[in-house]
Parts: structure tokens; sequence; C-alpha cells
């Protein structure tokens, strides 16, 4: 797999840095800058955006991200991806002020995949 064959959007289903069972639904979106570098942008539960930059080396894409928070406060974090296919990735992630007994867990399905249709 390359890192082109990542580029487009995904529906994500996660669940939070917590010990809570609620899960989050969005969309991520990956695109290229001029360095071949991953450019990333979440919509997390229709309101809160996110953003980062990251690498791919053997099917595992890393990204760190930041966004702002209801508090106004800049969060920041990492997101870890392995890649089982193009169209689907299997990601932990953590904050750097979140609860460290915990990692969150995202799944991200290409829109127009069997799974990203179940999702909306």
């Amino acid at each position: 797999m390359q890192v082109e064959d990542l580029v487009g959007r995904y529906d994500i289903i996660g669940s939070n840095q917590d010990d809570t069972t609620i899960p989050y639904k969005g969309t991520l979106e990956l695109s290229l800058d001029g360095n071949q570098r991953i450019q990333a942008k979440w919509l997390i539960n229709t309101c809160q955006v996110q953003q980062g930059t990251g690498f791919f080396k053997d099917n595992i894409l890393v990204i760190n991200f930041n966004y702002k928070g209801d508090d106004a406060e800049t969060y920041k974090g990492v997101v870890v991806y392995k890649c089982l296919t193009k169209d689907i990735l299997d990601g932990f992630w953590s904050e750097k002020h979140g609860n460290p007994l915990y990692l969150g867990e995202e799944r991200c399905y290409r829109v127009g995949t069997q799974r990203s249709t179940l999702l909306n």
C-alpha cells in the first residue's frame, strides 16, 4: 500500500480516552501536502473539528492532531492507525491531558464501502 491509496473521506466510529462506553461518530478526510505528508481533518459528532499532520510507513499511519475544546483551550494528541486495507483503518489515540489509564479507539471506513453505509 502507498500513502496515495489513503487519500479520501472516511466515516468513523470511536470511543474516547476514558471509562465510558459512549461511542462517537464522525468523518475523517485525508489528503497529501507537497512533501507527501498526510493532512487530516476530523469532524466529530457534527460539531468538533480536529486537524493534524502525519506520516505513513509499513501500513501504519501516525497523525499528530489538535483541536479547540469547548473551554477554548487547545488540546493535542497522537493517533496511530493500522491500515488493514486502503478502505479500513483501525486506530488508537491518546491526548496529552487525557486519562492515562485509557486509550481512545477509532475505526475508519472509506465512504462508499459497505460498512460506511451502515454508520449513517
